[in-house]
């Protein structure tokens, strides 16, 4: 007989996601960093995040991201690929946010360059700061269309960022 105890976090409650794809239309390229914070974020949301699309069933789901016409495109599709909905939300309420964001991270990047790490600090901490607003406003924004807990907002917030500034 094992002791092994089932999954009981909040993970196993509700949905997740296990795949996320980037519509390669949407995306600009990019610096390294950005290039690997985008990496590093699909990673993450894929290993740990909370997702689930109100009045749909616990399940596993697929997301593809894309930027259409100035709106932000979420198509939520099951594992096995039925389509579940797609909600498109304006990027009005997101731009000032993702300007803000866009040069904190320069002053960073630049930064971990050139200056103390003191200074590296102090500018990661602006980053951060600025970074939860976004992740705050997109959950906002997705209130009653998707569940979303606060660090599965924050790695939908590096990828909005990701494919916010085509062209």
């Amino acid at each position: 007989m094992s002791d092994t105890q089932p999954d009981t976090s909040s993970q196993s409650a509700g949905g997740r996601l296990v795949d996320v794809v980037l519509d390669e239309a949407s995306i600009a390229r990019s610096t390294p960093e950005v290039e690997h914070d985008r990496a590093v974020a699909i990673y993450d949301l894929i290993e740990e995040n909370s997702f689930q699309p109100v009045g749909h069933p616990a399940t596993r789901y697929v997301l593809n991201l894309a930027v259409v016409e100035k709106r932000l495109v979420f198509r939520i599709r099951t594992e096995d690929e039925q389509d579940v909905v797609t909600h498109v939300l304006s990027l009005t309420p997101l731009r000032k946010i993702v300007k803000d964001y866009d040069l904190i991270c320069e002053s960073y990047y630049e930064a971990i360059r050139h200056a103390t790490p003191s200074q590296i600090e102090a500018i990661d901490m602006g980053r951060r700061g600025v970074h939860n607003e976004g992740s705050t406003i997109l959950m906002e924004r997705l209130e009653g269309k998707i569940e979303v807990d606060m660090q599965t907002a924050r790695r939908l917030f590096t990828l909005v960022y990701a494919l916010h500034w085509k062209g």
